[in-house]
């Protein structure tokens, strides 16, 4: 749980969060007094049926967020977690929507919501408006027994209910049957919820909610912080298969309250309660398709997956089925939810005609099969370079701990670990393939360089080694000389080097591996001694002892630790270098 918040003040939090819709959708407007977000008439372009929801704040993009043509005509917020009253309610159906024809409000089967709403929605009828009212219960948490006589909270199922009933009410449709609609929805929806964590309001003392402890989940907790059903300390898989029995076992008489076959059609929501990367909700995501199919037989029609009802920064997730039913007109279910809705906490953008007919052909693997790497003409001693390669991998792996040290001083740790992976990759390549093509043996290691070796070292490695693999077809396409020998490779590491330089501006004096490297390569050039060469990568890289970084992660870290040590990439070249060398003897 966090207790750290950009806005602590609650009251300038739901306004500021209320006045930004406004300036995300054109199309909506802030009565700031009474916290109503408002369609704003010119962007309904006939009369049509409003709807109305709303609730406690923090709970966003519901409700406010689903303002819009196609959706709701108005919300209403509370404070946070708490139900507005029932005057601001009474004001947005008289003075905020066109009452024309008719009124529906949805809200959430909270105390304070249905007592607040249905007081204002009661006042409006003995004004002589044409207003209804639906409450939504869908949280499987709540058993029969807990529930009793108030029944199941409501959670994020009710945004189905205020995309299909809003679809419909636009398409025209009259107020007794966008209620009825509203209705077969909430009645054939389930949903529950899971958190590892309680949550923080904004401007409460931390420590007024009780935390969970480290390894456990809360299944059923509900949006406010309220208890749920049980603690678990299952996994994710654990999870999900739990949270599926809670809406879908009809053998729990407590909880049954939804009976769906495998031959029903449905849809399927999982919502991310505010805390949950986007990353982990894939996950999530996948884990819950794949067991409703396998475990129930159950493949949706439509799976959304998103941001939709949160419990503020909630560190948890919800899972909503929607049975489909026949809505006795011509609009189905699927269409009304598939229907455009010109509001922001709406995200699903796929369109029914691609799930109805979505396209079945995929790039298998091996498409690109026809593009191969060609071979150069400049022809090596595979014995003779897979030896030299050993025994310079080796002394780069035996050097390992010695770069993490340095790089522990000046950087994250992980050059050693990088280098090591990589020269453990290529020692099993080594052998395998007796390739007495120049470039062709190049690009096996590289191939390996690009698998193994991950960061910035292993992309800087890759690039080098493929354009110095372009290098060998370039000089053998330039001459008639069959032998890779010193001068080619020279050639090709310069080519190579300035290849490079398109991509990273390291040059000597920055503290990176280029520091070995431009040596090197200069060097070798010059006198075509590779022993040589190797002894200037290592003296270039014993420069950058005192060397102020001017790339790389060492400008983030800083510090003082530079003065002490070499740069670690360069050190770990430098030996890689030093044992090529000893290894063509």
């Amino acid at each position: 749980m966090s207790s750290k918040h950009f806005i602590n003040d609650p009251t300038h939090l739901v306004l500021s969060a209320l006045h930004s819709i406004t300036l995300t959708n054109p199309t909506t407007a802030l009565d700031r007094t009474n916290k109503i977000l408002y369609l704003r008439p010119d962007a309904q372009p006939s009369p049509q049926v409003s709807l109305i929801s709303g609730g406690g704040s923090g709970h966003e993009p519901s409700f406010a967020a689903f303002v819009g043509p196609g959706a709701l005509s108005a919300a209403v917020a509370g404070t946070i977690f708490a139900s507005p009253n029932a005057d601001q309610v009474r004001r947005c159906i008289l003075e905020r929507v066109q009452a024309d024809r008719g009124v529906l409000v949805v809200v959430m089967n909270y105390t304070g919501d249905v007592l607040n709403f249905g007081m204002a929605v009661e006042k409006a009828k003995a004004a002589g408006l044409r207003v209804e009212m639906l409450v939504m219960g869908d949280d499987a948490g709540v058993g029969r027994s807990q529930g009793g006589k108030v029944g199941r909270r409501g959670i994020a199922g009710t945004v189905l209910v205020h995309k299909i009933a809003g679809a419909l009410a636009a398409k025209g449709a009259e107020l007794e049957e966008v209620y009825a609609v509203a209705k077969l929805v909430a009645e054939n929806t389930v949903s529950i919820g899971s958190s590892l964590s309680h949550v923080h309001v904004p401007g409460r003392e931390a420590g007024e909610e009780e935390e969970l402890k480290k390894d456990e989940v809360e299944i059923g907790m509900g949006i406010h912080n309220e208890p749920g059903s049980e603690k678990s300390t299952a996994d994710l898989k654990g999870l999900v298969k739990t949270m599926l029995k809670y809406m879908l076992d009809q053998s729990d008489k407590d909880r049954g309250f939804l009976e769906v076959k495998s031959s029903d059609e449905t849809v399927l929501l999982i919502n991310n309660l505010g805390g949950v990367s986007v990353l982990e909700m894939g996950g999530i995501t996948t884990e819950v398709v794949e067991q409703v199919s396998k475990d129930y037989g159950i493949k949706p029609v439509r799976i959304i997956a998103g941001t939709f009802m949160t419990s503020l920064n909630g560190l948890g997730f919800s899972l909503s089925i929607l049975k489909l039913q026949d809505t006795g007109s011509k609009h189905s279910l699927l269409d009304l939810l598939d229907a455009p809705a010109e509001c922001t906490g709406w995200s699903a953008a796929i369109k029914s005609s691609t799930w109805t007919k979505p396209p079945t052909q995929t790039l298998d693997e091996g498409h690109g099969a026809g593009i191969e790497n060609k071979p150069c003409g400049l022809q090596i001693d595979p014995q003779l370079a897979d030896k030299a390669l050993k025994h310079a991998l080796e002394k780069l792996i035996a050097a390992e701990p010695e770069v993490t040290k340095y790089d522990t001083v000046v950087g994250d740790g992980d050059c050693g670990t990088g280098l090591k992976r990589g020269a453990e990759g290529i020692l099993e390549k080594l052998g395998s393939d007796k390739q007495a093509d120049a470039a062709l043996y190049l690009d096996a290691i590289t191939s390996v360089v690009e698998d193994r070796m991950d960061g910035t070292s292993g992309a800087i490695y890759a690039i080098f080694l493929n354009a110095l693999a372009h290098g060998l077809r370039t000089q053998a396409s330039s001459s008639s000389q069959k032998q890779a020998d010193a001068k080619v490779w020279a050639a090709a590491l310069h080519d190579a080097l300035q290849a490079m330089s398109r991509y990273t501006p390291a040059k000597p004096g920055d503290r990176t591996l280029v520091d070995a490297l431009a040596p090197f390569v200069e060097e070798l050039g010059r006198s075509g001694d590779v022993r040589k060469a190797a002894a200037a990568a290592d003296e270039g890289a014993k420069k950058t002892k005192g060397m102020k970084a001017s790339l790389g992660r060492t400008v983030y870290v800083g510090g003082s630790g530079f003065e002490e040590v070499p740069d670690p990439g360069a050190h770990g070249l430098a030996v890689f270098l030093k044992g090529l060398a000893e290894g063509l003897e």
